[in-house]
């Protein structure tokens, strides 16, 4: 064999191996920067770097509608603000395409990348990740129909926003939730059943499903990928 090709095949062979031993730190470090990266543009916002920030903004709106009436801000005044705040701060209009464009003021803060769905499912495949390795010795992986389960919620909630959006932003059942009010006899405040606000029963039911999608997805897929990555040695050196 040419010194060039033994080179070449003895360079896949330590990658193959660096992989199937590192895959999960390999995984922590670049699903993590996918994850929390949404972060830093506000961030970047409060420092006045507005290039860096919008090129995440951009960079991630093909992933996420980023609606700002279902995002977290930080630098503000509140972690969260309703359709009608934003609305009266921005641009009277309910069209998602120009919604979506808001970032934010100095005075409201700056809005995450992602939608809190998006973190609340994304980010918690990272952090279920850490639980997972920590107790892979001990529980068996989820089932296909307990994920499932898991994900229900989430396809649930989602579909269900869906619908209620081709109303028009801020029209639909959702918007208003009469059945849950109905369904509860008004126990809560007017606030909890309406809009996406942070407290509402929409905000809670998107972090929630995301939270248990999230889980329901390392429960299942993490005991495969550790399989398949490491098929002699069955953990991680």
């Amino acid at each position: 064999m040419m010194p060039a090709a033994l080179n070449s095949e003895r360079l896949s062979l330590s990658l193959t191996r660096l992989l199937a031993r590192k895959w999960f730190l390999l995984f922590l470090i670049l699903y993590g920067l996918w994850v929390w990266m949404p972060f830093f543009a506000p961030l970047f916002m409060h420092l006045g770097w507005e290039s860096a920030a919008k090129g995440l903004y951009i960079f991630y709106s093909f992933f996420c509608h980023q609606l700002p009436q279902r995002s977290f801000f930080l630098f503000g005044s509140q972690i969260g603000y309703s359709l009608e705040e934003i609305q009266a701060a921005w641009l009277n209009t309910i069209n998602p395409l120009l919604l979506r464009q808001f970032s934010g003021t100095p005075e409201m803060g700056w809005k995450v990348a992602w939608s809190d769905r998006m973190i609340a499912f994304y980010g918690s495949i990272w952090l279920f990740a850490f639980l997972w390795y920590t107790l892979r010795r001990r529980i068996k992986g989820l089932t296909f129909w307990g994920m499932v389960l898991f994900l229900l919620p989430m396809l649930v909630d989602g579909s269900t926003h869906f619908i209620s959006d081709l109303a028009g932003i801020g029209q639909g059942f959702r918007d208003q939730n009469l059945w849950l009010a109905q369904l509860t006899n008004y126990a809560f405040p007017l606030d909890f059943y309406r809009g996406d606000a942070p407290g509402s029963f929409n905000s809670w039911m998107r972090l929630i499903s995301g939270v248990l999608s999230g889980a329901g997805t390392v429960w299942f897929a993490f005991p495969y990928l550790e399989k398949t990555f490491l098929p002699e040695e069955g953990g991680l050196e």
